[in-house]
């Protein structure tokens, strides 16, 4: 007999949410994280409005605005020429995005978790999977003391981009593209953007600008990963030298004050296999890709709704295991390849084509197509229905058939 129906490794925007659902449909449920809570991690911090309206489905929304961030209302892709900037389209139930700091909306998830009956277990320590006859079936663990083992039908991975759990069950990469940048980032006070998204590329640098709460501004400064070694022994200098790329930006640096240490992360682009026999991945843990869309967070929250609604076939008995996940993993897959592919051409470093060069000028000097280019971003225009070539020929003049 198990202990619990699902262990959930990992607590953040994966895997509390996952557990807080499956507590919700009545299953016996054990949230671990090696973290305690509220606390801070390395984010993009946007939620983008179909991740604002998940929130909104789980009773959450409200809470996660008020914990002061302001909604993001413009979202701009600044190529030095020109600039495309708009408002991207909302949902019904999410007309805008917020970019909430991370320790708050964690914690905000956990006590969702722990509120709907699911047993949370903090500054808990997975040593190692529970494995029989080739089949995941608990954790072994600690807190501080000696070990611990429990058992569970199915234990999930919702533990990041360098899982433990995937590791440990040898989950296989079946799609990868390089790394395509390293990124680094600061809380910066006193600077005058407020709802902003900003996206800004010169030559080999990147740098971003998305306005969180408390009156700060997370200031993002990227470059190829091919420089990763070469600038990591003067990480605060190469970070602030990004900026004297624009000598505009930089002057406005200037007048601000760093509030923080720099922050940074690597992110690879890769699908994972995400089920196996007593095992699941979610979020990161399954499907990461390059940070410069920010689609982590709305990303995870909706795979944490598709693979609950898998387990939930499962285990009431509707639908072989196998079956049910195969056809979540197929569905998540769909959903996110388009925005995977346009990401490694958005995240890249190599100046723009002729050809992409004229396309980003046109719809720069389109309102319409502005704000349709800020919704692909937002995820609330699919990336196939804005390159749809109808839909490029018509912004670039080209006669209709």
């Amino acid at each position: 007999m198990s202990d619990y129906d699902v262990i959930v490794v990992g607590a953040r925007v994966a895997g509390a949410p996952t557990a807080m659902l499956l507590a919700n449909l009545g299953y016996r449920v054990l949230l671990v994280d090696r973290a305690t809570f509220p606390s801070d991690t390395v984010s993009t911090h946007l939620v983008h409005p179909p991740g604002m309206a998940a929130l909104g489905r789980w009773g959450l929304a409200d809470a996660v605005v008020a914990t002061g961030c302001p909604p993001v209302t413009t979202y701009r892709l600044d190529l030095g020429d020109f600039a495309i900037a708009g408002t991207p389209r909302g949902l019904p139930t999410a007309p805008r995005p917020y970019a909430p700091r991370r320790f708050a909306m964690d914690a905000i998830l956990v006590e969702a978790a722990a509120a709907a009956g699911a047993e949370v277990r903090t500054g808990f320590a997975v040593d190692e999977l529970i494995v029989q006859d080739g089949v995941v079936r608990g954790i072994r663990g600690r807190s501080g003391g000696a070990s611990v083992t429990e058992r569970a039908t199915v234990v999930i991975g919702a533990d990041g981009v360098r899982s433990f759990v995937a590791e440990a069950v040898g989950a296989t990469v079946y799609h990868e593209t390089p790394m395509l940048s390293v990124l680094y980032y600061a809380y910066w006070s006193g600077l005058p953007f407020a709802g902003d998204f900003n996206l800004y590329a010169r030559g080999q640098r990147g740098i971003g600008i998305i306005t969180t709460a408390d009156g700060l501004n997370v200031v993002v400064a990227a470059w190829p990963m091919a420089e990763f070694e070469a600038n990591r022994h003067d990480l605060a200098g190469n970070y602030r030298k990004t900026f004297a790329t624009d000598p505009e930006l930089d002057a406005l640096l200037d007048g601000g004050r760093m509030e923080s240490r720099i922050l940074g992360a690597t992110m690879p682009n890769a699908y994972r296999q995400s089920f196996g026999r007593g095992w699941a991945l979610v979020g990161d843990a399954g499907y990461v890709k390059d940070a410069t869309p920010a689609q982590g967070i709305s990303d995870a929250f909706i795979d944490a709704e598709s693979l609950v609604a898998a387990l939930d076939d499962v285990m009431s008995g509707r639908r072989a295991f196998d079956a049910a996940l195969a056809d979540h993993q197929r569905a998540r897959d769909e959903r996110t390849r388009p925005m995977f592919d346009f990401t490694s051409q958005l995240a890249g470093f190599d100046p723009p084509s002729e050809e992409d060069a004229a396309l980003f000028a046109a719809i720069a000097a389109d309102p319409q197509a502005s704000d349709d280019f800020a919704s692909v971003l937002a995820g609330t225009m699919r990336v196939e229905a804005f390159f749809d070539p109808a839909n490029l020929g018509r912004l670039l003049g080209e006669p209709t058939a």
